[in-house]
């Protein structure tokens, strides 16, 4: 096999990524059959899977990278931002999350290896903005960060599950406006609950 450039080879790693989330979306993880994702994606089992060991790895490389690219939107631009992206996202694809979910449920031993993909940086990033916007009284202090990080999360993964059964999306300047007015800041000399539990 004649060596190809790190350019070809990202190249091609794309290609594979994209046409495996257009068969994911169109026919949901279990019916994205290998055959259907050689006809998607116009490569061999051989091509494919030389790039990624099986189909599960390939949708937990695209549910990774689709994590951190969230993740990235809400520490660099903000939880409005983060709402909108998921609003506007495939409603098709994210139905894709609630199979994902229900496995992640079901299968300790994948939940630990999708654990271990996260972006411990991204995270990072976001729990120290939290953090600050605690300190500075923006956020509220009666409960922890811990809290408030999944607070938010259940308001993004509710947006995911509607959009993923076929309801109309909810507007997300409501959505934001609510939130924020759920978790503004009252006294900025709050603290946390410590013996609150999330």
């Amino acid at each position: 096999m004649p060596k190809i450039t790190e350019e070809q080879r990202q190249e091609r790693i794309e290609r594979v990524l994209g046409g495996a989330r257009r068969c994911f979306a169109q026919y949901g993880y279990e019916g994205a059959t290998v055959a259907r994702l050689e006809e998607e994606i116009g490569l061999s089992r051989g091509a494919i899977f030389n790039w990624f060991p099986s189909k599960e790895e390939l949708f937990v490389e695209l549910a990774r990278r689709d994590n951190e690219r969230l993740m990235s939107l809400f520490a660099d631009e903000g939880f409005e931002a983060l709402v909108q992206a998921v609003t506007d996202e495939d409603a098709d694809w994210l139905a894709v999350y609630l199979e994902f979910g229900r496995r992640l449920r079901a299968d300790a031993d994948f939940r630990a290896r999708w654990q271990e993909r996260a972006a411990p940086d991204v995270r990072e990033r976001v729990h120290s903005q939290l953090t600050s916007a605690q300190v500075s009284g923006r956020l509220r202090g009666d409960v922890t960060v811990q809290q408030l990080s999944r607070f938010l999360g259940i308001v993004l993964d509710g947006i995911v599950l509607q959009r993923g059964m076929g309801f109309d999306g909810i507007d997300p300047n409501v959505v934001v406006r609510l939130v924020e007015d759920a978790i503004s800041g009252g006294e900025p000399d709050a603290q946390p609950d410590p013996s609150s539990s999330a």
